[in-house]
């Protein structure tokens, strides 16, 4: 229960990803949630989005935007809203009012949504190396700028975007794994504390880091070779429940 799985939720409109979002929010809450931008297809990541589509059903005149890139999208529709494991809401109550409204996204190409307190969000898909198509987000609000990494092993090109992002003002990455399954990381491309040292080595400038995705069983022994790590820049967990400013 301490270890929900992802999701973020921005101005409390724009939920990133969905492992969590209908085990942290009221009904009331989760009706308020008007996009979800996905960033993979593992269930860790995307869990309740059926249950968060079902939970606002009826609520809106608008349906409920999904973000994701062509790949991520397919497996969206074949493996959640597919009349099997759940009903296709994109033709619910019929595909004139759908409930769900698919979005595709290209990578590197931003885009915008309007519709929120703090006002336009800018959105930009990065790839990054995960056992599934997975895309990083920069999520670009007024005059600063968020890199979340999502699930990566090392990678290259979202640290380039972070190197040239003026406004950046934090970056979201993971760890998963402890050093002595550093096999295991490998072949699942996950980050163990020794290879977010070395990922961090690729950044050049000083913003501050925040590490998710702690693997529950391994969470102490996690954070004691943090702790013991040389890291180019300070770290900081990011905890259940927290309302982060940047």
């Amino acid at each position: 229960p301490e270890c929900r799985m992802t999701s973020f939720l921005i101005d409390g409109r724009v939920a990133v990803d969905a492992g969590a979002i209908t085990r942290a929010l009221s009904i009331s809450e989760q009706r308020q949630v008007r996009h979800v931008l996905i960033t993979h297809t593992h269930m860790d990541h995307t869990i309740t989005l059926p249950f968060l589509i079902e939970n606002s059903f009826g609520s809106s005149d608008q349906p409920v935007s999904i973000f994701c890139t062509k790949r991520v999208l397919a497996g969206v529709r074949r493996h959640l809203f597919n009349n099997d494991t759940w009903p296709d809401f994109s033709r619910i109550p019929n595909h004139m009012y759908p409930s769900v409204k698919f979005e595709e996204i290209d990578i590197e190409s931003p885009f915008i949504i309007t519709d929120l307190p703090g006002g336009p969000l800018e959105v930009t898909a990065v790839e990054v190396n995960h056992i599934v198509p997975t895309t990083g987000l920069l999520l670009r609000q007024g005059r600063s700028s968020v890199i979340f990494t999502s699930d990566t092993g090392p990678t290259s090109r979202i640290w380039d975007v972070a190197n040239t992002t003026e406004d950046l003002a934090a970056i979201i990455t993971e760890v998963s794994f402890p050093n002595r399954m550093q096999d295991v990381a490998d072949v699942s491309l996950h980050l163990t504390p020794n290879t977010l040292s070395a990922e961090l080595k690729k950044l050049k400038r000083d913003v501050p880091v925040y590490l998710y995705h702690f693997k529950p069983p391994y969470i102490d022994e996690l954070r004691e070779e943090l702790a013991a790590a040389e890291l180019r820049v300070p770290v900081e967990e990011l905890v259940q429940d927290r309302l982060y400013r940047f």
